[in-house]
């Protein structure tokens, strides 16, 4: 019984064993929170999530464009109020005068994908970029000449010591704690000048009172000295060469973002120039196709009517209403496309992309070869080019760098000089003078101090040799001439693609007022073709696919006249861009904006004063010029020199005087002199600019509903003699 009850006890315990380890494994080890008796939500407290799509707490007022903004016009909502006809320079005033942020169309459409919102508008140039740069805190001019601003420094401290000290207790002259309450004052002023010089002016006050009474005359004193100290570096860091580097690179970082500034503008006027033309020729595409497609619909209904007469088989008169709708369908693709090239040249503008009215180009192609005179053209492009200009002031940059390089080389030697007064009393100062007195009772240290009978003087030498081997003072030096000559390479390649550019330019100027005679002699035989065979077809003598395809031929040439004509007047702009005149071609200026009215007053204050002083040379080196002037926008101020050096024509006038201010007038509100704000005359005599070589007679087009008149007079280019046609002109603006 005993066995028994002890088998039957151990699997009893065997199976909670087992129970136990069952739970654990279904269960786990897992932490618990503890229990609480009084507990409300938990989660009041808190948020459920770290991070949420937000909108900023930003209000920003925005374009009456935008907010006035109408539904787009489409093929079946073509209503149009009215026809706004400009001209392309006002399309490029009201271009200017919308654009704060510089809008370049570059290798796709503004309309093709969201990122277009911040990849290319908010990586774009805008007319804050220059004043930007130049106010930069950190790389700007004033940022650079801030290392040559006075320097003031001070500060003051206040010390209570109780210290016990290592003395023996018997020993009655120097006591076993050390008290003592001592105050101290610096301040120092220090000016770096241009040549490298630091003068520095520092005045020094102590105020000491301690329990060491052994040989003291005060229990307290007050100590102040004033310090003249010269520090003259005499190989590394000297001349006005050396030091004036960062300011002349934050300079050239500031002629950069100019011309980069320059760059973006000329990009916009050249992206107005062509979307203006291409509206243009979207205009006479569509005048094209509309006259297609009526030619057609007549053919239609000859084809039908000789159908309906037993004349005319079925084939025949579906293959004229096939015509018919494929024209009609041309017809929609160029009123599609025409909308779609307004509504980009209207982002170009700054305008809405719908106001109930469509932009009209009512400025003509050019219609007459232009000729430009190679080796002025050529010579003009060296020398105006932005991005030619702009590697140039790299190279200036490099230059500098390699004689901040150079100079690292030198040891360090400076020369330094100081001279001391001294002044020691029982007070610092007191508003009467009481003399020269000794350290007593009430005297005076800034008293003892400026009687001037305590003077120190120091003469010495600071010599820092560099380490030994120079490794990294070596490897600047050449770092900087390898950086010289990877750009002056660039130079050198960019030069060429400058000329290369350039040719292809004049190649595609001629090339296109060859093909746009080509083609106007194509569409003059076209439509002779068409009259005969439309003649022979009513009279039976002749298949209707020969009218069709004659149709078919005088649509495409004509549109192809057009499309040739349109680039020929864009290949004009097109060399303008490659020579640096674009915007001299388009009637564009840039220049800086008018200050505020105080700073004309303070800055003529601030001339009379340094007129009125006398001059200090404190140089030993003169520093380098690394800019020849203001570049002229006009061809006509430039002379193209043996060595291509830009030289201006004439001087820049001066300013006048400002008027000074009444009594009683504040500064801001003083009248601006109109000599300071007024534009300069540009020249009238260009060099190289182009030469407009008119033909034996005008191409002339209407765009008047109803009128006949010439489309063009050009010369056959194989017998030389030309016979004009009388077409019917379609005006592009009436309804599809």
């Amino acid at each position: 019984m005993l066995h028994l009850a002890s088998l039957i006890g151990r699997s009893t315990c065997l199976l909670v064993l087992a129970f136990v380890l069952l739970v654990t494994a279904l269960v786990g080890c897992h932490p618990t929170q503890p229990f609480y008796f009084s507990e409300g939500d938990p989660l009041a407290h808190y948020l459920d999530q770290a991070t949420d799509l937000e909108y900023p707490d930003v209000y920003q007022p925005r374009l009456e464009e935008v907010e006035k903004a109408v539904a787009p016009i489409t093929l079946s909502n073509a209503e149009i109020g009215e026809s706004w006809d400009i001209t392309l320079e006002e399309t490029v005033s009201i271009a200017l005068q919308n654009s704060k942020v510089i809008r370049n169309l570059g290798s796709v459409t503004p309309f093709g994908f969201a990122d277009g919102l911040t990849s290319r508008t908010v990586g774009s140039a805008t007319v804050y970029d220059p004043a930007i740069f130049e106010t930069d805190p950190t790389a700007g001019v004033e940022a650079a000449l801030s290392s040559f601003d006075a320097a003031f420094t001070t500060s003051v401290f206040w010390q209570k010591t109780d210290r016990p000290q290592n003395v023996t207790p018997s020993f009655g002259f120097v006591p076993v704690l050390f008290q003592q309450d001592l105050g101290q004052m610096d301040m120092s002023l220090s000016k770096r000048t241009a040549s490298g010089t630091i003068f520095t002016v520092r005045n020094q006050t102590t105020y000491d009172r301690n329990n060491r009474g052994f040989g003291r005359a005060l229990p307290s004193d007050w100590f102040t000295a004033m310090e003249f100290e010269t520090n003259q570096p005499l190989l590394r860091g000297r001349g006005t060469q050396v030091n004036r580097i960062p300011v002349v690179l934050a300079r050239i970082n500031t002629d950069v973002s100019l011309a980069s500034f320059e760059s973006s503008v000329r990009n916009l006027v050249m992206d107005i120039e062509n979307s203006y033309w291409d509206l243009h020729y979207a205009y006479r595409n569509l005048e094209t196709t509309k006259i297609a497609r009526d030619s057609a619909q007549v053919t239609w209904k000859i084809a039908f009517e000789k159908r309906k007469g037993g004349v005319e088989t079925i084939q025949a008169e579906s293959q004229a209403k096939e015509q018919y709708f494929y024209f009609r369908s041309q017809v929609e693709s160029a009123w599609r496309d025409l909308l779609n090239t307004e509504n980009r040249l209207r982002w170009l503008m700054g305008l809405a992309p719908t106001d109930g009215r469509v932009l009209r180009p009512v400025d003509e192609p050019v219609q007459a070869r232009v000729q430009f005179e190679w080796q002025d053209v050529h010579a003009e492009s060296l020398i105006r080019s932005t991005e030619l200009r702009q590697q140039k002031w790299a190279i200036q940059r490099r230059e500098l760098e390699l004689i901040a390089a150079r100079n690292q080389l030198l040891p360090e030697l400076n020369l330094v000089a100081l001279y001391r007064w001294l002044g020691l009393g029982d007070d610092l100062v007191e508003s009467s003078r009481r003399g020269f007195n000794f350290v007593q009772p009430g005297s005076l240290a800034w008293d003892e101090l400026t009687e001037g009978n305590y003077q120190e003087v120091r003469l010495g030498i600071d010599f820092t040799p560099p380490k030994l081997g120079a490794r990294q003072e070596m490897a600047g030096v050449r770092n900087a001439q390898l950086q010289i000559a990877r750009e002056k390479a660039r130079l050198e390649d960019m030069e060429l693609n400058t000329s290369h550019l350039l040719t292809v330019a004049m190649r595609n100027l001629d090339s296109n007022y060859e093909l746009a005679e080509s083609h106007f002699n194509r569409w003059a035989a076209s439509q002779q073709e068409v009259n005969s065979a439309e003649a022979l077809y009513k009279g039976g003598k002749a298949t209707l696919d020969l009218v069709l395809e004659a149709q078919r031929r005088r649509a495409q040439a004509q549109v192809d006249y057009y499309r040739a004509l349109v680039d020929h007047t864009k290949s004009i702009a097109d060399v303008h861009y490659r020579k640096g005149s674009l915007l001299e071609y388009c009637n564009v200026q840039l220049a800086e904006g008018p200050w505020p009215q105080k700073a004309y007053w303070d800055a003529w204050g601030h001339a009379r004063r340094r007129a009125s002083s006398r001059h200090l040379d404190y140089g030993w080196t003169r520093p380098d010029v690394i800019s020849r002037g203001a570049l002229p926008q006009t061809a006509g101020e430039i002379a193209p020199s043996a060595e291509g050096i830009p030289e201006m024509a004439e001087p820049i006038p001066v300013p006048a005087d400002p008027v000074p201010l009444d009594e009683g007038q504040e500064p801001g509100n003083k009248p601006q002199p109109e000599s300071i704000l007024k534009p300069q005359p540009l020249s009238t005599i260009p060099i190289g600019t182009g030469v407009v070589v008119p033909v034996s007679a005008e191409i002339e087009a209407t765009s008047v509903p109803g009128q006949v008149a010439p489309i063009a007079t050009l010369p056959d280019p194989i017998s030389g003699d030309w016979e004009p046609e009388l077409i019917q002109a379609v005006s592009p603006a009436t309804n599809r």
